[in-house]
């Protein structure tokens, strides 16, 4: 499987995510714009949940690029200590399982399972005490 997106994050184990610095302030985003202005940072990968939501329908296309068979999934702000807060997926958490605060680590998940190797991998945190 290939990343969705160049970038985006490492392919190493563990996975992080590669934000950008802004060269003049500091700033940090995340994903990182093109353009000269943001050098790559590696983000941690470990956080804390700071909000979430169960997305329970397909949203619209474009730009959603998933598979055509929809299943609901958590998403949430995950906190980055000292760093930003991202917006990702949850994965391997039951939704009723999900707190503001769970320590959630990053991991690696396949868009659309089905699709096996021609699929893409997207970021996805997952509770801490869980392992793939």
């Amino acid at each position: 499987m290939r990343p969705i997106a160049e970038g985006l994050f490492t392919e190493t184990t563990p996975p992080h995510l590669i934000g950008g610095r802004h060269r003049g302030s500091g700033r940090l985003v995340f994903p990182r714009p093109d353009g000269e202005q943001y050098e790559p940072v590696v983000l941690g990968n470990r956080g804390t949940v700071w909000s979430f939501t169960i997305q329970r329908f397909r949203p619209k296309s474009p730009p959603y690029a998933g598979p055509a068979e929809f299943f609901p999934y958590a998403m949430a702000y995950v906190e980055l200590p000292g760093e930003l807060i991202v917006e990702s997926r949850l994965t391997n958490v039951a939704f009723d399982a999900i707190s503001i605060g769970m320590s959630v680590e990053l991991t690696l998940v396949p868009l659309d399972p089905a699709a096996g190797d021609a699929g893409v991998l997207i970021h996805a945190f997952q509770p801490v005490e869980t392992r793939t």
